[in-house]
């Protein structure tokens, strides 16, 4: 998983802070002959609703609710490939492609096209190391180092009374560095797993070490995963790949997926070549990354939705080839905050699911799955624009199907005087090289990130403002002369303060 600033919604990685405001090219993409063998009549017209009926991630009140058309919205975003796999009733009820896995080669999207699945890796890893835990091989709350061989996590004031444990680590929760990994261009030196341990060159990232106290709060980390990757090697004694596709892939019949990097070569006419904002592709059409239980992972949505279904049936006790039911239960069950153990968890009960997204260079991705319902659904895009994308498909989805709970936000937008928006022009720094601007035109208010398009925003209130295009709200602290010190950015369930600059 790439690295990202403050404006992504930091656990999931699907989510951008907004959208570009124009796109092109896409209207011609073709559609794989995707549908599951054996599907009734009834699930094609399904996924024609699906397609002509994508939703916002915010719905305004009294607005009438738009339904937006797939081959549409991947033109507006700039997105040349999505790859589709929806659960019902504990099934995979279809798959289906859209676009251009390779738009110069004109190459389709189809089942068997595989996209990298970036931090969705964690989630497959992390069940390896839970079923080694049921193999005795591992404990939960254990200090990891006592597994290490080949790298120990360095001990300091922080690891004194508290240790690193695999509880922890896929919790992320052990207290350590280095949240993603922005992969390797084609042509450039790879690290090997040590090196990428201690940041040594060639590693493009600093050292993982231990920096908080562990336990002791949430705090999203991809070094922790190469730690626990690191632990499964030397506890197993086998390459990771082998690891995954033996206690795993296989067991799940996973066959289009891999932990690959760099890619093999009988596995490269089927790749998913990766896409900038710009529409342009990646140098070298991919990165790699040997960071493998973090985000090295190739696959399709109908393997994600095979994995998901895995997870499903452990916890109702049908299939305990991976995990148990009893370690199902522990791996959907909240540690800190709203994480799990290598998932991320919503809802309760009945509406219960577990989820993960992904974000590499060139691609974006996301899998969401209901604990107990046998619902759910992947998708995979292979453009850096699939972020904005995915949650648009997701609600068309959950819509036709009847998903609990899984709703776009709806807000009320108010009339404010337009001179208060004068008291809030102005560049807001939310990290070292990541600003908002502020600007006023007329009696619209609009922001621009760093990097990003600019984008209208609407008062909810005098001081608290949303965006449309994706699920985020701005609150401006101002002075008692009206003028804003400070703003705050609300997304992905935490608050972001910004100083005034200027």
């Amino acid at each position: 998983m790439k690295r990202t600033f403050l404006a992504v919604a930091f656990a999931l990685g699907a989510v951008v802070l907004w959208a570009p405001r124009h796109g092109s090219g896409a209207a011609s993409a073709p559609v794989a002959q995707a549908t599951v063998p054996g599907s009734a009549p009834s699930v094609e017209e399904r996924i024609a609703r699906i397609e002509h009926g994508l939703l916002p991630s915010v719905l305004v009140k009294g607005e009438p609710t738009p339904g937006m058309n797939l081959v549409d919205r991947m033109a507006f975003y700039k997105v040349p490939g999505v790859s589709i796999a929806v659960i019902d009733q504990g099934h995979i009820d279809w798959v289906r492609g859209y676009g251009f896995a390779d738009v110069a080669a004109q190459s389709p999207v189809t089942l068997d096209t595989r996209f990298q699945a970036a931090s969705i890796s964690k989630s497959v890893a992390a069940t390896a190391a839970l079923h080694s835990v049921e193999e005795g091989k591992i404990d939960l709350d254990r200090n990891v180092n006592d597994y290490l061989k080949s790298w120990k996590v360095p001990d300091n004031d922080f690891t004194r009374e508290q240790k690193v444990t695999l509880r922890r680590i896929l919790s992320h929760s052990a207290g350590f560095t280095v949240h993603g990994f922005p992969g390797y261009e084609a042509g450039k030196p790879v690290p090997t797993l040590v090196q990428v341990l201690n940041g040594e060159k060639p590693a493009n990232t600093e050292a993982i070490r231990v920096d908080t106290v562990p336990g002791a709060k949430w705090r999203y980390a991809g070094g922790g995963y190469m730690v626990m990757q690191q632990m499964l090697i030397d506890v197993v004694g086998k390459p990771f790949p082998e690891i995954m596709q033996r206690t795993i892939l296989s067991e799940l019949g996973m066959k289009d997926s891999a932990y690959s990097q760099p890619l093999r070569d009988d596995w490269r006419p089927f790749a998913a070549t990766g896409y900038r904002p710009d529409g342009k592709p990646l140098e070298g059409k991919y990165n790699t990354y040997p960071e493998l239980a973090a985000a090295g992972l190739w696959t399709t949505p109908g393997d994600l939705a095979r994995f998901a279904i895995g997870i499903q049936d452990a916890l109702a006790g049908k299939s305990p080839s991976v995990i148990s039911k009893g370690m199902a239960e522990q791996m959907l069950t909240r540690q800190i905050e709203n994480d799990g153990l290598g998932l991320f968890l919503d809802g309760a009960g009945k509406t219960l699911r577990f989820s993960h997204g992904g974000a590499n260079e060139g691609f974006q991705c996301m899998f969401v799955a209901y604990a107990h319902t046998g619902q759910g659904a992947a998708i995979m895009t292979n453009s850096d624009r699939g972020a904005a994308l995915i949650p648009e498909i997701l609600f068309a989805i959950a819509h036709e199907y009847g998903w609990a709970d899984y709703l776009p936000k709806e807000r009320t937008q108010v009339k404010v005087d337009p001179s208060i928006f004068r008291g809030y022009v102005g560049r807001y720094q939310l990290a070292p090289n990541f600003i908002l601007t502020v600007t006023q035109e007329g009696d619209h208010l609009f922001t621009q990130a760093t990097g990003q398009s600019k984008v209208e925003i609407f008062p909810e209130s005098e001081r608290d403002y949303f965006l449309k295009v994706v699920d985020a709200q701005v609150t401006f602290v101002p002075d008692s002369q009206g003028r804003a010190t400070e703003l705050i950015l609300h997304q992905g369930g935490q608050d972001h303060h910004a100083k005034r600059i200027e």
